[in-house]
């Protein structure tokens, strides 16, 4: 058996297809004639648009177009003014288109692996599969193409990038297994989509399998079985069927209110990185959006955005979310993103330096004009603002201010905002939940950021897998965190959401009903079984089990004692 994390959720039994998508071989040379070379290369840019975007298109057709924004976002990384200009000058200086893409996609690649971030690390990842494939354009090689696999492959590679699942044949593909990859990875959101079990980060997932060889994979729990003998085979098959016949049921809570066992109505809202992933959440029957990332705006660009540009995407999405909540999370960016055109300096320790409200602070100028955008944006819909990574007072205190003083300008500009706009705080480390109490009476909400608190609490880098045991958020000083800043929100009568993991984890929804939990903000794909293992629970068994729990000494009792009071 094989150990790796659940990147999307199923069973599968089939075969092994070994994917392999290299950097190609190929002959470093100086080139006399540049003009000619410069030709050459136009030539597989615009067939490796074209390709792409064919791609994209069928993406859309087979699994929408907030997937198929993965692909397009290749064409816009390789359109890149900053890296078109990289691959010229190399070219003009001699260099052979080959050596010129593969050495400015290498110097991309570097700069995003080496970030702490993960959504920021996936960039490497679509850069290296535009490097790959704009070299075989170059060599006259032919593409990995997986349209053509046999019913009931299960297909393993080193990292499946969105080109290649684009080729995927949903219907012949029982599984994916990878040895790199996290679940907010592009190859686990595409596999989600596609709606086919996968385990990602597989350790020497390649030196263990071979094509022909049979194997199980448990999507679910994160773990697959080499050459399962018919038993096994069996269960998995049992598995499957089971697994896809509650899927069905989950239908049935589309659209319907979230209540606890015992009629308590609770608010079940949806995280995004997107304005044109809002529609995902109302698809799902989401209520409302509990965490809007606003970093791909500033990401996704080779400048500032500028104040219109950040309005039309905030206003994007109020206006698909159809006058429901929309919280909006303030610029969340630091040393451990790169962003050429912010000057970022790189730091040792970016997770516990400039970064988030600290840098918006200090660099007021490019955070008022987020703030404008987005009091402009309130006139649409009930837009709320939260601020990230907050430790004191007085980072609140000076937002508000900026608040204030925003509404000032507009008043006189006699453009319209949202008076009464609400103004939180994202409850992400030990000393916001030491001072939950104090920052209760200032805000206008909380939203528990559980990635962030269970890390900084355990003083655990998430990333190094050295330490992984230890990131969990069933360790008792996490529970006791969590517990601390709802009762400390209730008391000052403001809502308490959560928009970290957490709110989504089945097995943790008694003990956030029994603390108190107002609002819970999952991914859009997480919405209905969330609102199905809220409805199990009433608030008098969620209180025995959170009793039990918080007496409790290890995470791992913890656990295993939410996993036999689960409820089917």
């Amino acid at each position: 058996m094989l150990q790796g994390i659940g990147g999307s959720a199923g069973y599968g039994v089939g075969k092994v297809v070994m994917i392999s998508n290299e950097v190609p071989v190929y002959e470093k040379k100086q080139v006399m004639d540049t003009e000619s070379e410069m030709a050459r290369f136009q030539k597989a840019l615009d067939a490796f648009v074209e390709n792409t975007t064919a791609m994209a298109e069928k993406m859309k057709r087979e699994v929408g177009e907030q997937n198929a924004q993965i692909l397009e976002g290749h064409v816009m990384m390789i359109s890149d003014p900053f890296m078109q200009e990289e691959i010229h000058k190399r070219i003009e200086a001699g260099e052979c288109a080959e050596c010129a893409v593969d050495e400015v996609c290498t110097m991309f690649v570097d700069m995003f692996s080496q970030t702490e971030d993960e959504l920021t690390r996936q960039r490497a990842t679509d850069i290296g599969d535009i490097r790959v494939r704009i070299l075989k354009l170059l060599l006259g090689l032919e593409d990995v193409n997986i349209s053509d696999v046999p019913y009931g492959t299960i297909l393993v590679a080193k990292d499946l990038t969105p080109s290649m699942t684009a080729g995927i044949v949903k219907e012949n593909v029982a599984g994916i297994l990878t040895q790199m990859g996290g679940k907010t990875s592009h190859s686990a959101i595409l596999a989600r989509a596609l709606e086919i079990p996968a385990v990602l980060s597989v350790e020497n997932l390649l030196q263990s399998v071979r094509s022909g060889m049979m194997v199980a994979i448990d999507g679910c729990e994160g773990y697959c079985v080499l050459e399962p003998d018919q038993e096994t085979t069996i269960e998995y098959e049992k598995k499957r069927e089971e697994y896809l016949a509650s899927r069905e049921e989950l239908k049935v809570y589309a659209h319907k209110e979230t209540v606890t066992g015992d009629g308590k109505r609770v608010e079940l809202f949806g995280n995004i990185g997107k304005p044109q992933e809002a529609a995902k959440v109302l698809e799902f029957g989401g209520e409302g959006i509990g965490l809007f990332r606003t970093e791909f705006l500033f990401m996704d660009n080779t400048k500032l955005p500028t104040e219109e540009e950040q309005f039309l995407a905030y206003k994007e999405a109020a206006s698909q979310i159809k006058g429901k909540p929309v919280i909006i999370r303030t610029l969340d960016v630091g040393g451990d993103k790169d962003i050429p055109y912010l000057g970022l300096e790189k730091e040792e320790n970016p997770f516990l330096g400039y970064r988030a409200v600290r840098f918006c602070l200090k660099e007021e100028n490019i955070y008022r004009i987020q703030l404008r955008a987005l009091l402009r944006a309130s006139a649409f819909s009930d837009i709320r603002i939260m601020v990230p990574l907050v430790t004191c007072t007085e980072e609140l205190h000076r937002v508000k201010e900026l608040v204030e003083e925003l509404k000032g300008e507009l008043e006189q500009e006699g453009i319209s905002y949202k008076k009464d706009i609400q103004v939180g705080v994202m409850i992400e480390t030990p000393a916001a939940s030491e001072i939950a109490d104090l920052l209760a009476k200032e805000a206008d909400f909380f939203s528990i950021g559980t990635n962030d608190l269970t890390q900084y609490t355990m003083a655990v880098d998430r990333g190094n897998a050295k330490v992984a045991y230890l990131y969990s958020p069933y360790q008792p000083s996490v529970l006791r965190s969590i517990k601390r800043i709802i009762e400390e929100g209730n008391k000052a009568g403001i809502t308490v959401g959560m928009c970290g993991e957490a709110a989504a984890d089945p097995l943790l929804i008694p003990l956030l009903i029994s603390f108190g939990l107002g609002e819970f903000s999952v991914s859009p794909t997480s919405v209905l079984q969330t609102r199905a293992a809220i409805s199990k629970w009433t608030k008098e068994q969620a209180d025995k089990v959170a009793d039990k729990v918080m007496s409790m000494t290890t995470a791992k009792e913890v656990e295993m004692y939410l996993k036999e009071q689960s409820i089917s």
